[in-house]
């Protein structure tokens, strides 16, 4: 017998406007996003600042952080206060701000008991030539502040060519920036603490320069930390899946599908991004088989059986370790 309420779950995406966003999440994706500069689709999260509406199904009209507070077995019941992964995809279309993320330890200290922030992204598409920064050539604390006071840019930061396909981890204390003309999904720690060190002497919409965070970016840069020459995977591809990523928060797969592919589901939770392609997915425990395409976002619950997946479809999924 099927059980609805162990089939996928599929939240409506959740977008913000930024100063340096663009038009491709509906250009390129379909989606229907407000006006302005959409620079973020957050398209798995509980987070209070973009808290995820299930579409369809037993739990449509729920938020993500109710079934997270109330229905903790669909996650395996495993323990924490809030749901612990956040996916979003990002348009660049100008420069982000450069900026670095604490780690839990000084975020719980600083930022009210928040989560640090520990991220990665699979580059989706760039223009041509682009860059990436990732990394920083500061040897110390005192290097750096010098280099921030006198404006030294170009020989602090680390660029890395950008390209279709790349995959970069982002650790909590490393220095980075996504630039424009870039297109990421992004997995992360469910967390909105960020430090800028540089936003380009933008103005925000009361027309003031936007905040900086110097001394909490000076505190928490990993002055050890050696920054990458390039974001090619390198990793083997065993039965069309990838390891990308595996780190004490998350783990981040790439599954290419080509006919027909079963994963298993034996997690307590499965966030799935479909990142090109189309087809369908059933779960075995629910029976139902959806469409899936291109900018779907959807969760495996714990018990929700084998996933079989039919079509041409490359996915990144992630979950806990």
């Amino acid at each position: 017998m099927s059980d609805t309420k162990r089939d996928l779950v599929f939240p409506e995406p959740i977008f913000h406007e930024k100063i340096w966003g663009g038009r491709k999440l509906a250009d390129d994706f379909g989606y229907e996003i407000p006006d302005g500069p959409i620079g973020e689709c957050w398209a798995i999260s509980a987070h209070p600042n973009g808290d995820c509406v299930v579409a369809e199904g037993a739990w449509a009209g729920k938020h993500l952080s109710e079934l997270w507070d109330e229905h903790r077995e669909l996650f395996g019941n495993v323990e924490g206060d809030r749901f612990p992964l956040l996916v979003k995809i990002i348009d660049a279309k100008d420069n982000l701000s450069v900026q670095v993320h604490p780690d839990d330890v000084y975020a719980a200290e600083h930022e009210n008991g928040s989560l640090g922030k520990r991220e990665c992204w699979y580059v989706l598409a760039a223009d041509p030539d682009t860059k990436i920064v990732i990394g920083q050539h500061a040897h110390d604390r005192a290097e750096l502040a010098a280099m921030i006071d006198e404006g030294r840019w170009d020989d602090m930061l680390n660029l890395v060519p950008c390209r279709a396909g790349d995959f970069f981890p982002i650790e909590p204390g490393c220095v980075h920036a996504i630039q424009g003309g870039t297109l990421i999904l992004e997995t992360q720690q469910s967390s909105d603490v960020t430090y800028r060190v540089y936003d380009y002497d933008r103005v925000g919409d009361d027309g003031k320069p936007r905040e900086l965070h110097i001394q909490q970016s000076l505190d928490v840069v990993d002055y050890d930390m050696v920054a990458p020459a390039s974001g090619e995977i390198s990793a083997p591809e065993v039965d069309g899946v990838t390891e990308l990523m595996e780190c004490p928060n998350f783990v981040v797969d790439r599954v290419r599908v080509d006919g027909e592919k079963v994963l298993g589901q034996p997690w307590p939770f499965l966030c799935v991004s479909v990142i090109d392609g189309e087809g369908t997915v059933r779960a075995a425990e629910a029976g139902v088989e959806h469409k899936v395409g291109r900018g779907t976002h959807f969760l495996a619950p714990s018990g929700c059986g084998d996933l079989t997946f039919r079509g041409d479809m490359t996915l990144v999924t992630s979950r806990l370790p």
